[in-house]
């Protein structure tokens, strides 16, 4: 009791031994790191003496685990796990847990792993240099009412830590794939600094850039770089995530060119009766089109904030998504007209759209963009109403995501045809909203902005993004288009690391 016991794979509490307890581990970019914890009793019965006079119930929603991480005896990162995880009835019943720390084949599916990519994020990485560490993990019980309450420890462990994850690189070993053309796009005879691209391949063979499926890069329309890894093929269709709220702000150009929607200002009354939905208001009748294309609407929704009513975490339970939306109170005096992600918004746009383009919205979209874009190997997914998912989801391969930000790039055109007006494209590339919090990004519609900096010059791109690494980015001021997928999911470092892969290496190689 008390203890907490490190393993390098995921072993069953039954089958469990002591010759399986690491003393010593190997810590490598592919390393794994498993914890058993156990504890003389449940969470709740720890977090009692913190509130008495709380119920079970409460202390559930107000407490949970304290992760203290040391390195050579030095406190470097602690955290309070979210109330949320794990649930409730874990936390009054359980007295062994046993979960991954790092699991490189399961990345981002447990809380374990958020409190490790945390520490890493905090501090760990550079703790964590190459060499040997001792490593401690604390585990104490904590309450949040006023202020934070913590306990005394409830489980310790420790470990020695072989760091090698500065991998040695022998760039004469490393060889680059040559592309062949594919369907819309011929092969670029344009040179590139290959030296920085092994460097960027032999980084991601080696775990240094985590769970990346893809690179290309499209130059002047033309196919000047493609890679694949981690098991991922010129075939495989990638799950990109939210990478497909872009796709509704095209289909949306593409109905209002057509004449199913008048214009992006039209308000959410000419397709619902609001009153017929919770909380209505002459505010929620007036949301636009637009507000919901810019994450700027005043529903009362953020994904970023877990106690939001609408965080999409709450609306992913419900048996209809477009009514957990509708039904939503409104709060302008809160949101002012800034930015504030909110996917609840893009599936009602999603179902505004399937309402009028004729034939439903997977009908339309094959039509009108798929297909004259010579994609045929993709998938959607769709909500419990069997409407197109415009919240994330659509999955085809990273040439054809390529050729989804060529069209951006041709300001609509393909194959000598106009298929999305270049107006709509204009406005789409729009800084409209800015993001809260960071510095120089910008939000158009369904679409993110941001300027890299390389060799001291600004580089501008429009870029689609999703959970786990994923990104089309469509340059502004240069002839590139570069698609990155990665199933980083859940990972705090998923979306940094590519940022470090355009600035350190893409970049730099193509603009050598």
């Amino acid at each position: 009791m008390g203890t907490i016991v490190f393993t390098a794979t995921d072993i069953p509490v039954a089958a469990l031994k002591p010759a399986d307890f690491l003393k010593t581990h190997e810590f490598t970019n592919r390393s794994n790191l498993f914890m058993t914890v156990f504890m003389a009793s449940s969470l709740t019965n720890y977090l009692h003496p913190l509130a008495p006079t709380l119920s079970a119930d409460s202390l559930t929603k107000v407490g949970n685990y304290q992760f203290a991480f040391y390195v050579d005896n030095r406190l470097i990162y602690q955290t309070n796990l979210h109330p949320g995880a794990p649930y409730a009835r874990i936390k009054n019943e359980e007295t062994i847990l046993s979960k991954p720390l790092v699991d490189n084949e399961r990345e981002g599916r447990w809380w374990s792993q958020s409190a490790w990519n945390r520490f890493m994020q905090n501090g760990g990485d550079s703790a964590l240099s190459d060499g040997r560490h001792r490593f401690r993990l604390v585990i104490s019980p904590y309450v949040n009412l006023a202020g934070v309450k913590t306990g005394q420890p409830i489980a310790t462990g420790e470990l020695t830590l072989i760091v090698k994850r500065k991998p040695v690189i022998d760039l004469t070993r490393i060889r680059l794939a040559v592309p062949e053309p594919y369907a819309g796009l011929p092969v670029s005879t344009d040179s590139l600094d290959t030296r920085r691209i092994k460097t960027l391949k032999a980084n991601i063979e080696a775990g240094v850039f985590r769970h990346i499926t893809s690179v290309v890069v499209v130059k002047n329309g033309k196919l000047l770089l493609e890679e694949y890894f981690n098991g991922a093929s010129r075939t495989t269709r990638h799950d990109v995530r939210s990478v497909g709220k872009s796709f509704a702000s095209t289909l949306t150009g593409l109905a209002i060119a057509e004449g199913y929607l008048k214009h992006e200002q039209q308000p959410l009354a000419d397709f619902y009766d609001l009153k017929a939905y919770q909380h209505y208001s002459t505010d929620k009748a007036r949301t636009t089109l637009a507000d919901l294309l810019t994450m700027s609407s005043a529903f009362d929704g953020n994904d970023n904030e877990m106690d939001s009513p609408g965080n999409e975490e709450n609306m992913y339970p419900a048996p209809n998504w477009v009514t957990f939306a509708l039904d939503l109170p409104v709060t302008p005096s809160k949101f002012r007209g800034d930015w504030h992600y909110f996917t609840a918004g893009v599936v009602v746009l999603g179902d505004v759209l399937h309402k009028v383009v004729p034939g439903g919205l997977d009908r339309y979209s094959k039509q009108k963009l798929f297909s004259p874009l010579g994609i045929r190997e993709y998938s959607w997914q769709y909500t419990p109403q069997q409407v197109v998912n415009t919240a994330g989801g659509i999955q085809m391969n990273a040439l054809d995501f390529a050729k989804f930000g060529q069209l951006y790039k041709n300001g609509g055109r393909w194959n000598g045809q106009q298929l999305l007006p270049a107006e709509w494209v204009a406005k789409t590339f729009t800084r409209r909203k800015a993001i809260p919090g960071r510095t120089n990004e910008y939000y158009g519609y369904l679409f993110w902005n941001r300027t890299f900096t390389v060799g001291g010059k600004a580089y501008e791109t429009y870029y689609c993004t999703g959970n786990g690494g994923n990104k089309i980015y469509v340059f502004t001021d240069l002839p590139l288009v570069v698609v990155v997928t990665a199933t980083a999911y859940n990972a705090p470092y998923a979306h940094p690391q590519v940022d470090r892969m355009m600035e350190e290496f893409i970049l730099p190689a193509v603009l050598h």
